[in-house]
């Protein structure tokens, strides 16, 4: 029997970890929606909505937005998206934000991109951009022709703020004081989930539909010993719950391990 279930993953990453591009590939390789958190805070205050306003009142006073405005905004866009599979980006960042979503939503995977803070320093401070274009080199990956000229116009490049040595590392000291405790959540929560399983198990035959918003799942009986179960550590090590399907090379599980 083939039952259509809706799909809802949280992707969670430090900055400059690959976010946006694994992102990406998700969400066109599995046909679901992609929702930012960024893009929606961005969009609600230019729209000059009622919370967009709220929110950029404290973002102008250089206030932290509460928690409870972040949920309202996120929350109120995934409406739109009741009945649509999705991946959710930049939310939750706390534990209360966590909660809020666990209320509202089942999440069935949280992807945590765990990669090496030294990686993503060298990535992020050798980076330099060409503010006229948007054009953005790396020192170790791609190089512009010229040291320190872009390659089009030979204007000089800058370094962004955010890409600066001391900047990036509070910024992934910030990541990583923050989102701990969250990650901590969900693998309480599928620990909890483990001792009191009431779902039907599923094992993923997982083939995308481009013309619909679901993903169809292979059902299989209750004693399928293949069929995926709620492992904490695989979650805190980063590894969707999704386990890989013979003959079918685009779960999720090995679309991350070629990233």
């Amino acid at each position: 029997m083939v039952v259509r279930v809706l799909f809802r993953a949280v992707i969670m990453g430090p900055p400059g970890s690959g976010k946006g591009t694994v992102s990406d590939r998700i969400v066109k390789s599995f046909g679901l929606k992609h929702l930012s958190s960024g893009d929606v805070l961005r969009a609600n205050m230019k729209s000059q909505s009622e919370i967009g306003l709220l929110v950029k009142s404290y973002i102008d006073q250089g206030q932290l937005v509460p928690d409870d405005v972040i949920s309202r905004l996120i929350l109120g866009d995934l409406k739109h998206l009741e009945n649509c599979s999705w991946l959710l980006d930049g939310f939750p960042r706390t534990v209360t934000q966590a909660e809020s979503l666990h209320q509202a939503y089942h999440i069935d995977t949280v992807i945590n991109l765990d990669v090496p803070f030294e990686t993503i320093k060298e990535r992020l401070t050798s980076r330099w951009v060409h503010p006229a274009s948007g054009r953005v080199y790396n020192t170790n990956f791609n190089p512009p022709k010229i040291p320190g000229l872009d390659n089009i116009t030979g204007e000089p490049l800058v370094q962004r703020n955010d890409d600066k040595p001391e900047t990036v590392t509070k910024r992934l000291k910030a990541y990583e004081t923050q989102t701990k405790p969250v990650l901590e959540y969900y693998s309480h929560l599928e620990r909890e989930r483990e001792r009191g399983w009431e779902r039907e198990p599923i094992t993923a035959h997982c083939r995308t539909h481009h013309t619909t918003n679901h993903l169809d799942w292979d059902s299989r009986a209750a004693g399928d010993t293949s069929a995926p179960h709620w492992n904490s550590e695989r979650l805190a090590a980063g590894v969707p719950i999704l386990p890989p399907t013979p003959g079918f090379p685009c779960t999720l599980e090995n679309l991350l391990a070629d990233i």
